[in-house]
């Protein structure tokens, strides 16, 4: 039998996501990744919050440093990435693969104004 693992980093994903996109105002991340050997649970939560600095963002990037299993299964990736201007990234799944779904507020047309 085989088992193929889609193994994906975080860290990377993060910023392969920020890439071209306004700057990154604030980020709620989680890891879920079950239990550990110990039968311990392997879940962190990890926040960028608004109004950080360069030590606090390269902190962020540091914790977020993790390999995670993105194929099909369980979900183990969550959260919510916030940028300027109105944009921010969500998680999208479907049947337990993942990825970061890019989102922004539609202009009001005039006619509504």
């Amino acid at each position: 039998m085989y088992y193929l693992w889609c193994m994906e980093n975080a860290k990377e994903e993060f910023l392969t996501t920020c890439e071209g996109l306004p700057k990154v105002i604030a980020a709620h991340i989680q890891i879920n990744r079950g239990y550990d050997k110990f039968g311990e649970s392997d879940d962190n939560t990890y926040i960028l919050k608004k109004g950080y600095t360069e030590e606090d963002f390269q902190n962020f990037l540091t914790s977020i440093d993790k390999e995670y299993d993105a194929g099909y299964g369980g979900q183990e990736l969550y959260g919510t990435i916030w940028f300027a201007k109105n944009v921010w990234a969500e998680r999208g799944e479907y049947d337990g693969s993942e990825w970061w779904e890019v989102r922004q507020y539609p202009k009001i047309p005039k006619e509504v104004k």
